[in-house]
């Protein structure tokens, strides 16, 4: 049993396949302290890196993992579910109309070919809109209304999810994670693990 006066109040771990990617990017794969110590002792993840902070038990005094990978190498689902936030991680966050990215609050879904003259709710023919774009269109089509579509919907796969997300990162990032968020990124443009680190807190002061 760990002690109450040792319990972190928030030190997640960031859980990773086998082949040390994350599981998700948005939302980031992420899995409490207390459920990572248990993995390990299941034999379920191996410990990558650890925080500084430690817990205690009667017989056990260990560093609280911040980074676990599987053991068992999961093969994601390559049909993402079709939910509306998935439609706006597709496109982005941002109106397919007007092109501006918006919150999740202010965001809509737009039937390009409207319901009434016969659309569908399908991949294919949903994108993400903002208020005043949507209230716009109304029933039209975007011919009809003249309005220009930036992006045909599409249906998406995991990895192109997966890849859209690592454009927005959580709200907290510890820094033992960097190197497995982005870990392609250095040899793509030339950034060190410290210039990403800067770009994802700018990202959340901005």
């Amino acid at each position: 049993m760990v002690s109450m006066a040792s319990r972190p109040t928030n030190h997640p771990a960031l859980l990773l396949n086998a082949d040390f990617r994350p599981l998700s990017y948005f939302p980031l794969s992420l899995i409490s302290w207390q459920e990572a110590i248990k993995s390990v002792f299941l034999d379920r993840v191996q410990i990558v890196s650890t925080y500084s902070r430690r817990v205690h038990s009667p017989s056990l005094s260990m560093e609280i993992p911040s980074v676990v990978a599987l053991k068992s190498f999961v093969d994601l689902d390559r049909n993402p579910a079709f939910t509306r936030y998935n439609v706006f991680l597709r496109d982005h966050f941002s109106c397919q109309y007007c092109g501006v990215r918006k919150p999740v609050e202010s965001l809509t879904f737009d039937h390009v070919v409207p319901r009434c003259q016969g659309g569908p709710t399908t991949w294919e023919n949903v994108t993400a809109a903002c208020q005043d774009c949507n209230l716009f269109k109304g029933g039209r089509s975007p011919l009809q209304a003249n309005m220009q579509l930036l992006s045909e919907p599409h249906r998406p796969s995991v990895w192109e999810l997966q890849e859209n997300g690592r454009s927005f990162p959580p709200n907290y990032l510890h820094e033992s994670w960097m190197d497995f968020l982005y870990w392609d990124s250095e040899l793509e443009q030339e950034a060190s693990s410290d210039g990403w680190w800067r770009m994802a807190r700018d990202f959340h002061r901005n």
